[in-house]
C-alpha cells in the first residue's frame, strides 16, 4: 500500500507572489471540485520576498494556518473521510483566516476595496483580539460584535462615533467571513445563518449643478490639473480611479462612433467602451502628456485640499468631494429623462438598483407636487 502524504508548496506568481498549495501523494479526491488531483490549491499567498515586518509577519500568519490546514487534510485521508464524506472539521486561528480572506482581495480586488476589507479586520481585532479559535465562536460573538461596531468610536480619529453606513459595511463583511468559514468546515456551525444585519441609513447624494459647474470653471483654483480632472468625471461620469489612469493609447476618434475612450473599470474590472463629449475631449487635449498617463501624478491627499479650497471660493456650501463629480454626471443627465438603463451602463453599474439611487436625489413627483399649489400671493 502506498504511504500517503500531504506537502504544502508553493507556486510562483507574476506579481512577486507565492500562492500557497497542498500536494497529496497518491492523488485524491479534491472536496471543492469532487475530482481526482495531486493538488488543492488554498487561495492563500504570501510575499515570495518580505519588505518589511509587516510583510514577514503576514506569510508567518498564511503558512501556520496552511500547515494546520495540511494536518487537517492528512487526518482525514487516513481516517479515510477525505473527499465527498468530510466530516472533520478544522479548528484555526480564526484572525488569521479572516486575514487571509483580506488579503485575497489584495490580489484580486481594487485598492479602495482592499482597505475597506483591511479596516474590518481591525475593528475584529479590536473587538475580539487574535486568540479566538474558529471552534470558540459562538452567536454571543456575533450578536456582540455587532452592537461593539454601532456603539464604538471610529478608530480612526477616536472622537466621533463609527459612522451607521460603515459599521454597516463592516459587519456585511464579517458576515461574508462567516459564510466561507462555514463552508470551509471551520466553524461547526452556519453562524451567518441568523445574523442580523446593520440596516443602512439613506443619504442625501450631494452633486454640483450645470450652474455650480459653470461657476467652479471660472473660479481660479491652485492645482489646474484638479480642476481639470473634476471637471472631465463630471463630463464622462468616472471615477478617480479611473480618470487618474486613463492613458493617451486608450482614447479613439472615428467617424461612425466619435469620441471614445476603452475603459477598464479599477473597482469592477469590468471593461467597455466609453463615450466622451468633445467639451470632455478639449479638457484631454490641453494637458502637457502626449502619451502614456493623460493626468500628471498627484497625490490624493493633495487633490481633496486643493479641491475643498475651489469649492469653498466659488461660494459653493455643499460638502463635495472628488465622488460628487461622479454623481453630478447621473443626476444631470436623469433630470433631462435620459434613459436610466444608459447612465447605468455608463456609470459601469452592475445592477440598475445601485443608478436607481440617484432619483432619490431629484424626486420629479416631490418637485411636481410641491408646485401643484400656487397662491397670488399680491404683495410679495
Amino acid at each position: 500500500m502506498k504511504k500517503t502524504t500531504v506537502t504544502l508548496r508553493f507556486k510562483k506568481l507574476k506579481s512577486g507572489m507565492l500562492s500557497l498549495y497542498l500536494d497529496y501523494y497518491p492523488p485524491v479526491i479534491i472536496p471543492s471540485t469532487a475530482k481526482l488531483s495531486r493538488r488543492e490549491f488554498l487561495k492563500m499567498k504570501i510575499y515570495e520576498v518580505p519588505e518589511n515586518e509587516w510583510q514577514q509577519k503576514h506569510n508567518d500568519a498564511q503558512i501556520e494556518l496552511a500547515e494546520e490546514i495540511r494536518a487537517a487534510r492528512f487526518l482525514q485521508i487516513r481516517n479515510k473521510e477525505f473527499g465527498l464524506v468530510d466530516n472533520i472539521q478544522h479548528n484555526v486561528n480564526f484572525y488569521d483566516f479572516y486575514n487571509s480572506i483580506v488579503e485575497e482581495y489584495y490580489n484580486t480586488g481594487s485598492k479602495g476595496n482592499y482597505h475597506s476589507w483591511k479596516a474590518s479586520l481591525k475593528y475584529w481585532f479590536e473587538f475580539a483580539g487574535k486568540d479566538l479559535e474558529s471552534r470558540k465562536l459562538t452567536k454571543w460573538h456575533v450578536d456582540q460584535y455587532r452592537n461593539f461596531l454601532l456603539t464604538t468610536n471610529n478608530l480612526r480619529t477616536n472622537k466621533k462615533k463609527l459612522a451607521n453606513n460603515t459599521a454597516s459595511a463592516y459587519y456585511k463583511q464579517f458576515i461574508i467571513i462567516l459564510k466561507k468559514a462555514y463552508k470551509e468546515k471551520i466553524l461547526p456551525s452556519n453562524l451567518a445563518e441568523d445574523a442580523k444585519y446593520i440596516k443602512e441609513k439613506r443619504n442625501i447624494r450631494e452633486y454640483v449643478s450645470e450652474e455650480e459647474l459653470g461657476k467652479l470653471w471660472k473660479t481660479p483654483i491652485n492645482s489646474p490639473i484638479v480642476k481639470h480632472m473634476a471637471m472631465f468625471s463630471a463630463l464622462t461620469g468616472l471615477r478617480y480611479s479611473d480618470v487618474v489612469k486613463l492613458e493617451w493609447d486608450d482614447v479613439f476618434e472615428d467617424t461612425h462612433q466619435g469620441t471614445y475612450i476603452h475603459l477598464r473599470e479599477q473597482k469592477t474590472d469590468h471593461r467597455h467602451t466609453h463615450p466622451i463629449s468633445q467639451a470632455a475631449l478639449k479638457i484631454l487635449k490641453s494637458q502637457e502628456s502626449t502619451e502614456g498617463k493623460i493626468f500628471s501624478d498627484i497625490p490624493y491627499y493633495k487633490v481633496i485640499r486643493e479641491l475643498k479650497k475651489w469649492v469653498e471660493d466659488a461660494g459653493i456650501k455643499k460638502k463635495i468631494s472628488f465622488h460628487n463629480f461622479r454623481h453630478s454626471f447621473a443626476i444631470i443627465n436623469l433630470s433631462k429623462n435620459e434613459n436610466i438603463y444608459t447612465i447605468k451602463d455608463l456609470l459601469g453599474h452592475k445592477n440598475i438598483t445601485t443608478t436607481q439611487i440617484y432619483l432619490q436625489s431629484m424626486d420629479k413627483n416631490k418637485i411636481k407636487a410641491v408646485n401643484n399649489v400656487n397662491v397670488d400671493l399680491d404683495g410679495l
